[in-house]
């Protein structure tokens, strides 16, 4: 394994429903998202990106992907794995900027590809209220 250093980093703002992507101390990106439903909060927190996946079907439920973080919820202990949070697109675009989800964050799909490509694993991701 070897070593590198981390540009970018992730700010969730969950009052405004918001993320912003910075690469070198500046925002590229900022974006609103879905953020998980009273009843099933994002959690908040100093996390980081663990992991990129993309999606088998880039139309489905997910998006074309997902940035995993290390985040959990608080919740859904039953879901698998705990219930694992991560931020990822939509086939629902109409929902973004509503508390609607179980807990991850969810994007516009453009919004997502940008995310996979420039968040590599070890991004500082802040999930604040």
């Amino acid at each position: 394994m070897r070593l590198r250093t981390v540009h970018t980093r992730i700010l969730v703002d969950l009052s405004q429903r918001q993320i912003t992507l910075f690469r070198d101390g500046r925002p590229v990106l900022v974006t609103s998202a879905v953020i998980g439903a009273p009843s099933t909060p994002t959690p908040t927190g100093e996390y980081y990106v663990n992991q990129r996946l993309r999606a088998a079907n880039p139309t489905g439920d997910y998006g074309p992907g997902a940035v995993g973080i290390s985040a959990f919820s608080p919740v859904l202990v039953n879901w698998p794995q705990g219930g694992p949070i991560a931020i990822h697109g939509t086939n629902a675009p109409g929902m973004i900027g509503f508390a609607v989800s179980h807990g991850c964050l969810r994007v516009r799909d453009v919004d997502i590809r940008r995310l996979l490509r420039v968040a590599e694993e070890g991004t500082p991701v802040e999930i604040r209220t």
